[in-house]
């Protein structure tokens, strides 16, 4: 009788516990994830929009007449474009990239192309992959964009060399869209580590920005790289939020609604405590730029709001069950809600009026916050337990001996620099030229 009783009574609790699981996935909008996060400025945000017109300059077939420019916005000079490759120069090997020259806002750009649906390659770079498979700098980074990210520095290392010797006011900048967001910020974590093969550019000088990023490296570094990588995302964007592999995505395409709404019930059942101390899962890279205009349930728009942070827990963990998760991933949609976010940005503080010492001023204070919110988010890794989070000379505290130990093997033993990376995946032909090793072929 007692048995008969416990069946329907679990079976009760089982529906409870699903309504109230739907109940707050429903609810939970992409305003939540950044709630609390400050205010970005126009100072800090400027770059964005500028740099997603020369994403979208690596799509064009012709850059004197293209196709994706706004009106109003961002003009490219062709004549400034010093490299442009496509994926017949790359063999597939990475996606197609520029170097952009950009002396009007002293930039050196390496742009690159976010996954062409098309092309069997960019599958390949995505696929090549495996939980906890590479190791990098202490942590753990997407396998193939790492090995993508090599093939761009090896084929461009000269020109980036010369350009920083040549322009030492210069900034050197990364970016990328989508899978090419995963290329950059590899690319600048691999030049951080080996500036010497630069002309010994200095930290401060590289940046990163990630357009609609792809999750490709493990907390530790997402945090300990914020100030250099930048993550922007729009809305209720996807990508950022969804810590199935890549690989896993790519391959269900065709049913992404179905992955989405499957992970999200997997990761609502896990502790985030349990998250944080995973040391192979990925995140979204850097400090985050979070676009907000839409209200939600759909219930209309408002002026697009910028948020910004260098979050540890919380960092985009929750999927967003919208019907716009795959539309606010498009660059052209991201560009064109970042510009708009700007304007409103410089209308609101009329900030072409601020004189200039104040403007010099308002930098340096910027500068200072953001330094201080990184040390903070570094000291709050620490205190989180994410492994690997700190060296174990940390101002900030160490864990304890079994810990520590394998943070120092990590690393030091695990650290990988310029020549192993592209001893590992390069080899001399007959002729002396480098080549990628059969063994890291890429199928067509």
């Amino acid at each position: 009788m007692s048995l008969a009783c416990g069946i329907p009574l679990l079976e009760c609790v089982y529906c409870l516990a699903c309504a109230r699981w739907a109940w707050k996935r429903c609810l939970h909008t992409a305003g939540h994830d950044s709630e609390h996060w400050g205010l970005a400025t126009p100072e800090e945000f400027e770059p964005i929009p500028r740099l997603c017109r020369l994403i979208l300059a690596v799509y064009e077939d012709d850059l004197r007449d293209p196709q994706f420019a706004p009106p109003g916005g961002y003009s490219i000079d062709p004549d400034q474009v010093l490299q442009r490759k496509t994926y017949d120069d790359t063999q597939g090997r990475a996606p197609p990239y520029i170097i952009y020259l950009d002396h009007e806002n002293h930039d050196i750009v390496l742009a690159i192309r976010g996954l062409n649906m098309a092309k069997e390659s960019d599958y390949a770079v995505l696929l090549d992959n495996k939980l906890g498979k590479r190791k990098f700098d202490g942590g753990y980074v997407h396998n193939g964009l790492l090995k993508a990210a090599g093939c761009v520095l090896d084929a461009e290392c000269d020109t980036l060399k010369k350009l920083t010797e040549k322009y030492m006011d210069y900034t050197l900048t990364f970016t990328g869209h989508s899978l090419g967001s995963g290329v950059a910020a590899m690319l600048a974590m691999v030049v951080v580590q080996n500036r010497d093969r630069l002309g010994h550019v200095e930290r401060k000088r590289v940046r990163c920005y990630a357009i609609a990023p792809a999750r490709c490296m493990s907390l530790n570094l997402a945090v300990r790289y914020a100030d250099v990588i930048n993550s922007v995302v729009l809305q209720d964007d996807f990508l950022p939020r969804t810590a199935t592999p890549l690989e896993d995505i790519f391959k269900s395409l065709f049913c992404l609604p179905c992955i989405l709404c499957l992970r999200c019930m997997r990761d609502t059942c896990i502790p985030e405590a349990m998250m944080l101390k995973d040391p192979r899962r990925l995140y979204a890279p850097g400090r985050l730029y979070h676009i907000v205009e839409r209200k939600p349930f759909r219930c209309g728009r408002f002026p697009p709001v910028v948020r910004t942070a260098v979050p540890v827990d919380g960092r985009f963990e929750h999927i967003v069950l919208s019907c716009n998760a795959t539309s606010d991933h498009a660059i052209i949609w991201i560009e064109r809600e970042a510009q708009r976010a700007l304007d409103l940005m410089l209308e609101d503080e009329q900030i072409m009026e601020i004189p200039p010492k104040q403007r010099m001023h308002r930098q340096e204070t910027l500068q200072r916050e953001h330094g201080e919110e990184y040390k903070a988010a570094l000291r709050r890794a620490v205190i989180l337990e994410v492994p690997h989070a700190y060296p174990p000379s940390s101002p900030y505290g160490t864990f304890d001996e079994e810990r520590r130990a394998e943070t120092s093997s990590l690393s030091s033993g695990q650290r990988e620099t310029w020549d192993q990376l592209i001893e590992r995946l390069f080899e001399k032909d007959e002729s002396g030229h480098m080549v990628l090793k059969r063994s890291q072929t890429i199928p067509h």
